[in-house]
């Protein structure tokens, strides 16, 4: 087995970023591995910033990912991609989604959002995939399903097969939304 693992996902309330947490984490312990998860919420309700740390390794001691040490950022939306980037790794990679949600300074006028967040941060020398996981997830039949689209695109990384992931996700998510989500992984793995 391998050194520790960090995954840090990044996003909004609402977004889907437990759900995304909760399969990866089944995926590694199904693989053999330690895992440790530990969710932290802001003002998840309002729109605030989420954070899950995913570790996982021979031996994982603590749940808690430092600055610096991220393998993988999964950011389910751009500004919280940059508000994140100090804990990824110098040859770490940034997972990101294009979608902009405007926070609470935006909406009241305070502030504006930064344009080109992306593009900056390439700029930066940051290895970045970029993935439009909203349109996919329309395209996937339902808008919710971003998260597993982002699944689908980290998957690509992790060096896991497919059929274990279509698998997890058969056993975890709901009945009426199995066909919706295997096909949003589907088209994050292939995007």
């Amino acid at each position: 087995m391998a050194q520790v693992k960090n995954i840090l996902i990044v996003g909004v309330g609402g977004q889907g970023t437990l759900l995304a947490s909760k399969l990866m984490g089944k995926c590694f312990v199904d693989k053999g591995y330690d895992v440790k998860v530990s969710e932290v919420h802001g003002m998840s309700q309002r729109g605030g910033s989420v954070v899950t740390y995913v570790r996982y390794g021979e031996k994982v001691y603590s749940p808690v990912i430092e600055k610096g040490e991220a393998d993988i950022i999964i950011a389910f939306e751009q500004l919280e991609a940059a508000r994140w980037l100090e804990y990824l790794k110098p040859d770490g990679i940034l997972i990101a989604n294009t979608q902009r949600i405007d926070p609470m300074p935006v909406i009241m006028g305070a502030a504006k959002y930064p344009e080109n967040i992306l593009e900056k941060l390439e700029q930066k020398g940051v290895k970045v995939i970029s993935v439009d996981a909203l349109d996919l997830a329309v395209k996937a039949g339902n808008p919710k399903s971003t998260n597993v689209v982002l699944l689908g695109v980290t998957a690509r990384f992790l060096g896991f097969e497919r059929d274990m992931w279509i698998d997890i996700i058969r056993s975890t998510v709901p009945e009426k939304m199995l066909d919706i989500n295997v096909n949003a992984f589907d088209l994050g793995y292939n995007a």
